[in-house]
């Protein structure tokens, strides 16, 4: 079963933009988590542009409320997230390499380059029994080197598949996410994934990568939301991931 971790960022964003606390970041949590989502994910920046340091410490206290259910963590470890992590002891933490003041995350970590200073910061996390994810792009031969440094996991970043699905590349793009996954599984790691995945996209992701533990999934599902409501969007995606929402089973 792929799990379905909703990320908060982008209602975080919405509320930033007024001074009002509307809408809650909380409140938006609880409404996916009791719609069936498996976990909750924050992507914490240096600039505060998304979740805010008092969020974290929020939603942490709320996922206390949903044993079974997942909070992960994600941001670049050499910002602001480790402090974040020692506070709060997420079930997982996913390291992703974007720059303060990025847009987006755009790209996965070069092991070549960053392994040496990764090493300490995932030692860190495993002494403090927080499950580790590397975010990756699909580079099966370099699995064996991340499952080297101690990671429990990739993230696989998805925009490349996303932005190809439906078009000649599809086909090709989607094969190399199938490799990558394989021998990410051969070296011991588990498969995550996410980035501009969604309704559209995310079935055949899915059907192609059964082994696929979890998608972390943000900015299409709260666009859904604005037209199916919140609740009724989680549900959409859990069909989407192969999963029965609570109100069908």
């Amino acid at each position: 079963m792929t799990k379905l971790s909703v990320n908060v960022n982008k209602i975080a964003l919405l509320r930033n933009t007024r001074a009002l606390g509307i809408p809650d970041v909380e409140k938006f949590a609880r409404i996916a988590l009791d719609a069936g989502a498996h976990g909750i994910t924050i992507h914490p920046r240096p600039d505060g542009r998304h979740v805010r340091a008092d969020d974290v410490s929020r939603l942490a206290t709320l996922m206390r409320e949903y044993p079974g259910c997942e909070f992960n963590i994600e941001g670049n470890p050499f910002h602001n997230l480790m402090d974040f992590v020692r506070a709060t002891r997420p079930d997982q933490c996913t390291l992703v390499p974007d720059e303060s003041g990025q847009f987006t995350s755009d790209h996965g970590w070069d092991i070549a380059k960053d392994g040496v200073r990764l090493r300490p910061i995932i030692n860190e996390l495993k002494s403090l029994g927080v499950r580790v994810s590397l975010f990756m792009d699909p580079l099966p031969a370099v699995m064996p080197q991340v499952k080297a440094l101690g990671a429990d996991r990739i993230e696989l970043y998805t925009e490349p598949y996303a932005a190809n699905f439906g078009r000649p590349a599809g086909r090709v793009t989607l094969d190399a996410y199938v490799a990558a996954a394989a021998a990410a599984i051969s070296a011991g790691l588990g498969v995550n994934a996410g980035h501009d995945l969604n309704l559209h996209n995310l079935p055949n992701f899915v059907a192609a990568i059964p082994a696929l533990l979890e998608v972390s999934i943000g900015h299409a599902l709260v666009a859904d939301a604005l037209e199916f409501g919140l609740a009724k969007t989680v549900h959409l995606y859990l069909e989407a991931t192969g999963n029965v929402p609570l109100d069908a089973a």
